[in-house]
């Protein structure tokens, strides 16, 4: 598997993979901000939203491909732009094929992400993820992450199902 920085270029030459990750998570449950059933607009919309963020230098992507190089998850940070904030980056659409899952690839996409939020002078990064089998709440207390909080009926799951969410964050040693 390799991680590999995502540009808008490469977010347009192969958003048919990206939109397929987008729609596996939904469908397989991931409280991912979105209800099934998942129109093919929405999930354009996101992607090009997207685009436009990396383009204008708020957000990074990070793409896990195996080795064929066919898309296997990928991972964002949202940069923080204001002055009181560039200390911290919040994770965000950690998404892995469902087909994928349990074989390293979230773990290694979150830890790429670290060494971005690093690279980028972060020492604090934060998540929400659903509570319950929509979310990956193990992953992140495995990877460190300290759990911060939650609310009662923050989102609902594709399903329509309110669910509480659940707050993460780590601060990070940067090098140097």
């Amino acid at each position: 598997m390799t991680i590999s920085p995502v540009t808008p270029e490469i977010l347009g030459r192969d958003a048919a993979e990206f939109h397929a990750l987008l729609r596996d998570a939904v469908e397989h449950g991931a409280s991912i901000g979105f209800t099934r059933p998942l129109a093919d607009s929405e999930v354009a919309d996101y992607w090009r939203k997207v685009g436009a963020e990396l383009a204008g230098g708020n957000k990074v992507v990070l793409a896990a491909r195996d080795e064929t190089g066919r898309l296997i998850g990928s991972g964002q940070l949202a940069l923080e732009s204001r002055s009181n904030g560039r200390h911290r980056a919040e994770v965000q659409k950690l998404l892995v094929f469902a087909a994928q899952r349990g074989r390293g690839a979230g773990t290694a996409l979150m830890q790429a992400l670290e060494a971005a939020a690093r690279a980028r002078g972060r020492t604090l990064l934060f998540l929400d993820t659903s509570e319950g089998a929509g979310g990956a709440a193990g992953l992140y207390e495995r990877l460190g992450y300290l759990h911060c909080g939650g609310i009662p009926d923050y989102a609902m799951d594709p399903d329509g199902t309110l669910k509480p969410n659940v707050i993460f964050c780590k601060k990070l040693r940067v090098e140097g």
